[in-house]
């Protein structure tokens, strides 16, 4: 870390994380365990039609369950996975769950049938779930406080790069090899990941800090999750607002297809939210030392539903100009890219010695829980973009609404560990 940085982090009153590599190399590698789970989503996309196509699909709809067999799979495991890692450490279930993500990337590529296809991405979607998990949970067993926002941001700020290569990986793939290979892709990555990880990375999960494996303890150390009224207020805060991420991943292909008719350049528009979420999460990890992750949260959450809201009123009243939605629109995902990280470490700042069950909890929240939310969302699209603005502006109050609870009407406070 830099002078300049630790200085910074020393007025802020935090104290230098005790890391175990350099500063940009530890961003680097937990941002490289959770884009895992992002290039299994999105490296395939442009290769759906030739999967359907090989199989001889009659629906093709179908194609679809490509994605939402990984995604089912990734959501409810991460359960079982806090309560492993919080007994056995974090460095051997996570090379566990990336040998078996290996496994099952080079076994679609083997799969002689669809539904093979599809049962070896659910049980790859449940090892990267174990992936995900230990992620949050070492960053949280280094640190803790506006530190951990800050390193969160950092690694979101590198992590939203993913989204914006992971299909143009999966064109080019296509362009020297057989579709397979969209998931032999996985499988390199996560064997430069073992390796990356068995070398440079010691346990985080100091002996005495580990939780014996039996079901009481497991219900003891959910049940703490769940009366920590702090973890579950912003657990539940997150769920609803990154239900508004899983609204526009589903509907952000109609929205500029069928609404501003650029279906030609939707990569780069698409593009271009995913950089401003960056941008975002970059510029929070300049200011929350300084701030604290209250103040900034709760400010850019006003910032989120009011921007959404004049968004809709636009769109409403003016009609649906791409010039004006865009903008506004990108404006309203940079204060949600504000919110994610910070949201994250307050919600996990009490539990350091659970982090692997707090990790896991909050992830079920924010996949499984927020992507119904999405989903119902996105559903309400009508070939306008008013429905999904207004259904922002109700999961922006609503998220408001759970904040007030949890910090008993008191917002913008400046009481976050710093330690």
């Amino acid at each position: 870390m830099s002078t300049t940085a630790e200085e910074s982090l020393e007025a802020a009153g935090v104290k230098r994380p005790d890391l175990p590599m350099p500063v940009w190399e530890f961003v680097a590698m937990i941002a490289a365990m959770m884009a895992l789970n992002a290039l299994a989503i999105d490296t395939m996309l442009p290769a759906l039609h030739n999967i359907a196509e090989s199989y001889a699909l009659q629906d093709q709809n179908d194609q679809q369950l490509v994605i939402f067999a990984y995604v089912a799979g990734f959501g409810a495991p991460q359960l079982v996975f806090g309560p492993v890692s919080d007994s056995f450490g974090r460095k051997r279930v996570v090379l566990a769950c990336i040998v078996a993500y290996i496994a099952t990337g080079f076994a679609c590529m083997a799969a002689n049938s669809f539904a093979m296809l599809l049962a070896m991405r659910f049980l790859q979607g449940i090892a990267a779930s174990g992936i995900r998990v230990i992620a949050v949970s070492v960053v949280r067993d280094l640190m803790g406080g506006r530190a951990m926002a800050r390193i969160m941001s950092l690694v979101m700020t590198v992590f939203m790069v993913v989204p914006i290569l992971a299909p143009s990986i999966g064109q080019g793939v296509m362009l020297l090899a057989p579709w397979q290979w969209t998931f032999g892709i996985l499988g390199l990555a996560g064997i430069a990941m073992f390796g990356w990880i068995s070398i440079r990375l010691p346990e985080t999960l100091a002996p005495e800090s580990r939780q014996p494996l039996n079901l009481a303890a497991s219900f003891r150390a959910y049940k703490e999750v769940v009366t920590t009224p702090v973890t579950f207020g912003y657990m539940c805060a997150s769920g609803v607002i990154i239900g508004a991420l899983f609204a526009y991943v589903a509907s952000s292909e109609q929205v500029f297809r069928d609404v501003f008719n650029k279906p030609d350049t939707f990569v780069l528009w698409f593009a271009g939210i995913a950089g401003t979420l960056a941008v975002a999460n970059f510029m929070n990890s300049r200011i929350v030392e300084r701030l604290g992750m209250r103040r900034v949260s709760h400010t850019v959450l006003f910032g989120f539903i009011a921007l959404a809201l004049a968004n809709t009123i636009l769109m409403a009243t003016m009609g649906e100009k791409l010039i004006i939605f865009y903008p506004l629109f990108a404006l309203t995902f940079a204060c949600f890219g504000m919110i994610g990280a910070n949201f994250s470490s307050l919600a996990m700042e009490p539990l350091g010695h659970i982090a692997g069950t707090g990790s896991a909890a909050y992830g079920f929240m924010t996949t499984t829980v927020a992507s119904f939310i999405g989903w119902l969302v996105a559903s309400r699209f009508d070939g306008s973009v008013v429905p999904l603005l207004e259904g922002y502006v109700g999961l922006g109050l609503a998220c408001l609404a759970v904040v007030l609870v949890t910090e008993r009407g008191r917002l913008f406070g400046t009481r976050d560990d710093v330690n």
